[in-house]
Parts: C-alpha cells; sequence; structure tokens
C-alpha cells in the first residue's frame, strides 16, 4: 500500500480544474512525476492557484537573487522550520541548480555553520533571522547584509521567500506532506 500524499487527502491531476491541470501537467512533463504538493493542495483550487502565482512571482523572476541563491534561502529556511517536504523537495532543485550535490543537505542541517562564500552566508543569515525569530528581526539584520553586497531588492527577494516558505512549511506541517520519492535522487545521480 503506498503512503499517503497528505492527512487530508489528495486528488489526482485529471481531477484539477483545466488551468490548473495545464499548469502542473507543464511542471510534471518537465520533471517526471507530479510534485505532491501540487496534489495536496488540489483540494482547495483557488489557494493552489494563489499559491503558485505568488511562488512563480518570487522564484521565477528574472532580476534579484540568482535562482539558485532562492533555493538557498528555501532550503535554510525549511531546514530552520524542520519542514521534511520543503527541505527535500527544495533540496533537489538546490543542488541541480547550484551544480552541487551536497549542498543542500549541508544547508538544511546546519545553516549556522555550512562553509558559504560571503555572499551566500550573507542571504543565509538573513533568512534565518527572519524565519528564527522574526520578532527580533531589526536593522542591523539589513545592513549586514548591505555591507555584503546584497541590493535592496535581494534583500526583499531573501524575505519574501522565507515569508512565503514560514506559510508553505507550516502547511506542509499541517498536511503532513510526504515527499515524492523521486526527489531523494534529483541532483545526486544523472538523470535517466
Amino acid at each position: 500500500m503506498a503512503e499517503q500524499v497528505s492527512r487530508f487527502g489528495a486528488v489526482s491531476l485529471d481531477e484539477l480544474p483545466d488551468d490548473l491541470r495545464e499548469r502542473i501537467g507543464a511542471i510534471a512533463e518537465k520533471a517526471g512525476f507530479v510534485p505532491n504538493v501540487f496534489l495536496a493542495l488540489g483540494h482547495r483550487p483557488a489557494e493552489l492557484r494563489a499559491f503558485c502565482d505568488y511562488h512563480d512571482a518570487l522564484m521565477e523572476r528574472e532580476t534579484g537573487l540568482s535562482k539558485a541563491e532562492r533555493e538557498l534561502v528555501v532550503v535554510a529556511t525549511s531546514g530552520a522550520n524542520h519542514c521534511t517536504y520543503c527541505v527535500v523537495a527544495h533540496g533537489a532543485i538546490l543542488r541541480i541548480r547550484a551544480k552541487d550535490p551536497q549542498i543542500a543537505d549541508r544547508v538544511a542541517t546546519n545553516p549556522w555553520s555550512v562553509e558559504l562564500t560571503g555572499r551566500e552566508r550573507a542571504i543565509v543569515d538573513l533568512a534565518l533571522a527572519l524565519a528564527v525569530e522574526p520578532a527580533a528581526f531589526r536593522a542591523d539584520d539589513i545592513d549586514a547584509a548591505r555591507d555584503a553586497g546584497l541590493t535592496d531588492e535581494e534583500i526583499w527577494d531573501v524575505g519574501a521567500i522565507t515569508a512565503l516558505f514560514a506559510m508553505s512549511n507550516r502547511l506542509a506541517h499541517l498536511m503532513s506532506l510526504r515527499p515524492n520519492d523521486e526527489f531523494y535522487l534529483m541532483g545526486r545521480v544523472p538523470r535517466s
């Protein structure tokens, strides 16, 4: 018997409204599978649409942080929030975009001491400052990012991605969302 995707059930790709079936189908075609998050959120199409729109607005931008740096924020934030689904899924994407089969594991397990470039350290530190103790977040955190060379646009990217994944991590916890098996090997072994 297959493990359940979510404690709230899941839909199949065919059960999604036409616009979402087309959108998620394109992702599935590229990946070779349908990520479970879409099937789990699919029972609430308006929320899935809004989630995808905001995700894409932040993660697919052509300016600001690189795509690998965006995934670095997701993995650091999700690791700090103990979100298995997002660490596994976005860890796979980070490994691919960074072309480093180990970076996601190192960042997710101890983002405070992992060896990173100065720029990556500034990105991770800013994300963690906002993710771990948001009430203590202050201008000094932003000043440190600026001192490391991040632009205000890049700082906004870090903050907005951290905020989106705070929500995403909590939804994944609520659902007990199971990562797809395919994510575990992505970026570690050549794609067949």
